[in-house]
């Protein structure tokens, strides 16, 4: 998957401007989200993605905990849109 090199070894931009890991289709925020749902370490988010090094996934953490505001943001806006979607199906 090409997309624009960042600072990190890893980490690329897609071209929907979501930080990816190089060589996957594996958003940032998806992995992150996982270990905040799950409590897992990156170990354990080893283990659950084999496709994936270490290395790849601390360069994500690193990636997230410089842009924590920004991708907290994203996170929360795309849990408000899952809500809104929860509550027009429910009307349904």
């Amino acid at each position: 998957m090409p997309g624009a090199h960042t600072l990190y070894e890893h980490i690329v931009i897609d071209e929907e401007g979501n930080p990816v890991i190089a060589g996957t289709t594996m958003k940032i925020i998806e992995l992150v989200v996982e270990k905040l749902a799950h409590g897992w370490s990156a170990e354990e988010l080893y283990f659950q993605h084999p496709y994936l090094t270490l290395g790849q996934i601390y360069s994500a953490f690193a990636y997230y905990f410089d842009h924590q505001n920004e991708l907290e943001t994203e996170i929360e806006k795309r849990l408000c849109s899952i809500n809104e979607l929860k509550k027009y199906l429910q009307k349904r």
